[in-house]
């Protein structure tokens, strides 16, 4: 393999070329990075194209990645030591359990290969870096930690890095609801379009605990590294509190836009499509632009770093953006505890038993610490009031098979036309987005994707009692969800349905 970083592409004194032998890559490839640093990556079969992606994203971002990783797995405290215990526990609770057959054929045909030679290419650097720790980036020397060999089935699991939904504000109209009437809730979020939310029958508002979200929000909190332990974990209320409120803030503050303009509305008489979505600006990024090329496959924009292929961006016959659709994903289940045995929850009518799940987390430096995970049918247990005989747990499409986010892409990032790229989103699971598309030929489109629970008899916007009178009635197939196609007409009229902007 030969890597090339331009510094400059008019200044060919100022070109480094590199040649590497890389155990596990099947023919010889290429990566070329640009000025811009963008490296292109040219293989000689789809396969070989994900392996370098890993390698190369491993080699730009090996801290960041493989941070990722021990967050998502609930690995900290191995690598960083006993502070990050509580929350290495809250993440296990998050991870995907189910069938893994089911979780690879939800992302179509091939994304099981394309997986597995990212993370083969990932390896390989790792290992590149272990047997010469020269190469072993400044933070795992500060943080006297190393990186560590990936599994496919491990990245596909990790839930906890998604978007989330509407929990926290379900949580906080209970709450609401409970001082001040539920009228009340309408200062605090304006609902569009305009709903009057409904107290569900056998939910008492205020039977939810002021901390019911702890082990949600230290889930879904990035990495703090502190010698402060109490800001890593989450000792007291006002912690707690504090780290809540950040996260609402993250949600109700965050929008993004996108939008597609037909040909007969622009100067060139081609189509343009633009994509902005606002995420946190960290450094490094939390996006990763890559070049992937291979015979029969082209394509280029932005991806996660740690996952295979580009999510937004084009294979040059058609162009893909996406932001977020906020479809409500999550909910709260409230549960009568049997006061005899708080491992049995009341269902319809009798008492079910919780699943346990009990694992070690390894820690730095001292002894491994045993978790022990509890799930009802609904998801795992976030909370129990022992002294009310309560439980609450959390049902999410976190948890149903194809939900990793955005590995979706894979599906849709090799779509030539219009109707390909429509079936290739009906599987989009996680998170809920709005996709823009256009293509060469002027035609432009929208699509929603990602898995939409069917409430029959609730408006998902407040807890609900876990006894059986509140179920999904399964996931609104994708077929069902909004999409808009507007095929490009020479010199035709404007108008307003060919500007599609989903901002």
């Amino acid at each position: 393999m030969a890597a090339c970083d331009t510094a400059s592409a008019h200044d060919a004194e100022k070109t480094l070329v590199e040649t590497v032998s890389v155990p596990g890559l099947q023919s010889p490839g290429e990566i070329i990075v640009d000025q811009w640093g963008i490296p292109h990556i040219y293989a000689n079969s789809e396969r070989d194209a994900f392996f370098l992606q890993g390698w190369n994203a491993a080699r730009d971002r090996l801290w960041q990645i493989d941070l990722w990783r021990k967050r998502g797995l609930g690995l900290l405290s191995a690598s960083f030591g006993p502070a990050y215990v509580e929350q290495d526990r809250a993440l296990r609770s998050f991870l995907y359990r189910g069938d893994m057959a089911a979780e690879w054929a939800a992302y179509g045909k091939g994304s099981r290969a394309s997986m597995d030679a990212f993370v083969a290419g990932v390896n390989a650097y790792v290992a590149r870096v272990k047997a010469d720790l020269k190469m072993l980036p400044i933070e795992f020397r500060i943080s006297e930690s190393e990186p560590e060999t990936w599994s496919s089935e491990d990245v596909v699991r990790i839930r906890s890095h998604g978007l989330t939904r509407n929990i926290t504000s379900e949580v906080a109209r209970a709450r609401v609801a409970c001082v001040a009437g539920l009228d009340a809730d309408a200062l605090r979020k304006k609902l569009e379009p305009a709903t009057k939310p409904t107290i569900p029958e056998g939910l008492d508002p205020c039977s939810i605990p002021a901390d019911v979200l702890r082990n949600y929000v230290l889930a879904t909190q990035p990495v703090v590294f502190s010698k402060d332990k109490t800001k890593i974990s989450m000792d007291s209320m006002e912690d707690y509190q504090t780290r809540l409120a950040e996260l609402e803030e993250r949600l109700q503050n965050s929008g993004s836009n996108n939008w597609a303009i037909s040909p007969s509305r622009t100067t060139t008489g081609r189509p343009i499509l633009a994509n902005d979505p606002h995420r946190d600006i960290e450094m490094p990024s939390l996006r990763y632009i890559a070049h992937l090329s291979a015979p029969g496959f082209d394509v280029i924009g932005a991806g996660e770093p740690a996952l295979p292929g580009i999510s937004i961006g084009h294979n040059g016959t058609i162009a893909f953006g996406l932001t977020i659709f906020r479809t409500d994903q999550e909910d709260l289940y409230v549960y009568e505890l049997d006061p005899a045995n708080h491992d049995r929850y009341r269902y319809k009518d009798g008492f079910e038993t919780m699943r346990t799940v009990v694992e070690e987390i390894p820690v730095k430096g001292e002894a491994a610490r045993r978790a022990e995970l509890k799930f009802t049918r609904h998801g795992p247990v976030i909370y129990v009031d022992e002294s009310n005989h309560r439980a609450f747990a959390m049902r999410s499409t976190w948890f149903e098979p194809g939900a990793s986010a955005y590995f979706g892409s894979a599906n849709y990032m090799k779509s030539k036309s219009f109707p390909e790229f429509r079936r290739a989103m009906e599987t989009w699971g996680s998170p809920s987005e709005n996709q823009v598309y256009a293509d060469v030929k002027g035609n432009i489109g929208w699509v929603v994707g990602g898995h939409a629970p069917i409430r029959p008899n609730w408006d998902g916007l407040m807890p609900v009692p876990g006894d059986g009178r509140y179920e999904w009635a399964g996931l609104r197939p994708g077929s069902e969800l909004p999409s808009l196609y507007v095929a490009s007409v020479v010199a035709s009229p404007r108008n307003k349905a060919e500007t599609l902007n989903t901002g």
